[in-house]
């Protein structure tokens, strides 16, 4: 049994969600998406095995994943969750979902790495040998802030304090293991996750700046779900919850409201979509 470290926000009795990064991230990024976007639920984001605080050690393939993930859902006492996953924890959440769909109670993947290409998976692997490391704190700051929309350049302070670590070099990096980053690019690489039995909904947010998100995952999604899958493309790119905060967060508040036991006055002001209209709103708009 192997429970992650967990970085968690929000009311012990208020509705979980649990949220799954991406590879080379932490499950600290999701403060503010917790603490302002979700304030009534009770998020749980575990640092994923061989990222932050959690145990390094492999294996660090999907299913061990996902396997970390239910035993610290269980440590916990989640019996079931609503799941938002980004990236390459948007394929765990699919795979969760796949293998425990009691577990599971609706899913969000935020600009999913699902059934990539070998080309983009293996130069995106590649990229992981790239020593990125600064000779200080306020180094590393700069060339972070460089490549941040600007409007989203307040992201990193907070990123740093809780993601950035000395090495035994001196020099300053991302507190991830290279090799569990490599080890996922390759799993993103695998075909989706068989989701016919999974009884729950499934809203897709994809960054349309980016180009992870494929016809092939579409066609999946469609397959597998039918009726209970929509899709809205945000102009941003693949950090969407950061870079497109209000955007996102009004979404998912819109398609996760039955699950909490109020509205509050949030749901007005983000000027979401009522629910019967969302569900109808991805042949309305021709999006594929």
């Amino acid at each position: 049994m192997a429970v992650l470290n967990v970085h968690a926000w929000g009311p012990a009795d208020g509705t979980p969600v649990l949220i799954v990064h991406g590879v080379r991230n932490t499950g600290a990024r999701y403060r503010r998406l917790a603490q302002e976007g979700l304030p009534d639920a009770r998020v749980v984001a575990p640092d994923l095995r061989g990222h932050g605080h959690s145990l390094a050690e492999p294996p660090w393939h999907a299913d061990q994943h996902v396997d970390d993930l239910i035993d610290t859902l269980d440590s916990l006492g989640i019996r079931s969750t609503l799941v938002i996953g980004h990236s390459f924890g948007g394929m765990l959440a699919t795979w969760l979902a796949a293998r425990a769909p009691e577990r599971v109670d609706d899913l969000v993947l935020l600009d999913p790495a699902i059934g990539l290409s070998g080309k983009l998976a293996g130069s995106s692997a590649d990229d992981t040998f790239v020593d990125e490391s600064w000779e200080s704190p306020d180094e590393a700051r700069l060339a972070r802030r460089a490549i941040r929309p600007a409007h989203a350049v307040d992201t990193v302070d907070e990123d740093l304090a809780t993601f950035l670590v000395r090495s035994d070099d001196g020099r300053y990096r991302l507190n991830y293991r290279p090799a569990a980053v490599v080890a996922a690019w390759s799993e993103m690489a695998r075909p989706a996750a068989d989701l016919s039995a999974f009884p729950g909904r499934l809203l897709l947010l994809t960054a349309g700046q980016a180009a992870f998100v494929t016809e092939t995952l579409h066609e999946r999604l469609r397959t597998d779900l039918a009726g209970r899958f929509a899709e809205h493309v945000i102009d941003a790119g693949h950090m969407l919850f950061w870079d497109a905060f209000d955007e996102v967060v009004a979404h998912m508040r819109d398609f996760m409201a039955r699950h909490f036991r109020h509205i509050d006055s949030g749901f007005e002001l983000l000027n979401v979509l009522p629910s019967f209209l969302f569900w109808g709103w991805k042949e309305a708009d021709g999006d594929s």
